[in-house]
């Protein structure tokens, strides 16, 4: 099971870019990450395959009773949520886009004017503002053809560029196998909200912090043991505080090489 009991793991995959060949592709990694943004496992996925197939064996080691795993909507298979409710009793929050069209079709179409259960929420950080609007409503009776399928929700988001003033909208449709005792709306709108950031708490400083993609490691296990070592840096780091992972990298391995990194890593 996970070193600690998490309340949510959200599963992306990212490809280390600079691993491509002549002859293959860029390694492809799948990861499951916590909402604090550590990650707790990661799989390379075969060449000439994709995601999907990786999603099981990612998952199988670990114990998740209880635990939300959120994905996105390459995973969102049915497959995939008899796998995490029968086989390891968890639940599941994934999106739902147009690589599901009946799906999608489906919960365009929901009585979505009677639902009463809403949540707005409002931030701002890297150079915009966000507004969300999360609508929920409960499924069960409704006929909709997804196993376990308990609430579904439709997702408004608001973006303003502070930079730019441009304004974007995106509708973002989500379901759950989880009941309306078990999430309110803004524990789902926190669930959705934490499959997002996993590109900008760990894809993004891969790339960012330690410039992943520029890397030119390509033989056998190299670039997924490279990747793991990242990500091992970055939960050290999040452990020890560090909201930045490259103020944290300048403090701990830039001043002094030779000793602050085993002080961190509490080696004497």
């Amino acid at each position: 099971m996970p070193p600690a009991k998490v309340e949510s793991l959200a599963l992306a995959g990212k490809s280390a870019r600079g691993s491509r060949t002549e002859d293959a592709p860029a390694a492809h990694l799948l990861s499951a990450v916590t909402g604090t943004g550590r990650t707790i496992t990661q799989l390379r996925v075969p060449d000439k395959t994709n995601e999907i197939t990786g999603f099981a064996r990612l998952l199988a080691p670990f114990g998740l009773a209880g635990t939300v795993v959120t994905a996105d909507a390459l995973h969102t298979q049915r497959e995939h949520a008899r796998f995490l409710v029968e086989d390891k009793h968890a639940h599941y929050l994934f999106v739902v886009m147009a690589n599901q069209p009946g799906l999608s079709a489906a919960l365009r179409s929901l009585p979505w004017n009677r639902g009463t259960a809403r949540r707005y929420d409002r931030e701002r950080g890297h150079g915009r503002r966000e507004t969300r609007s999360t609508r929920v409503l409960t499924v069960t009776d409704l006929g909709l053809d997804f196993p376990y399928a308990g609430q579904a929700s439709k997702i408004l988001r608001h973006r303003n560029d502070l930079r730019t003033g441009k304004v974007t909208r995106q509708t973002v449709y989500v379901i759950s196998d989880l009941t309306a005792r078990q999430a309110s709306p803004q524990r789902i709108g926190h669930l959705a909200r934490s499959q997002w950031v996993i590109e900008n708490r760990v894809h993004f400083v891969r790339d960012t912090a330690f410039a992943e993609d520029a890397s030119k490691i390509r033989t056998g296990h190299g670039p997924e043991n490279m990747a793991t070592l990242r990500n091992s840096a970055i939960n050290t780091l999040r452990t020890a505080g560090h909201r930045s992972i490259a103020a944290g990298l300048r403090e701990f391995f830039s001043y002094a090489p030779f000793t602050r990194p085993l002080d961190l890593l509490g080696v004497a």
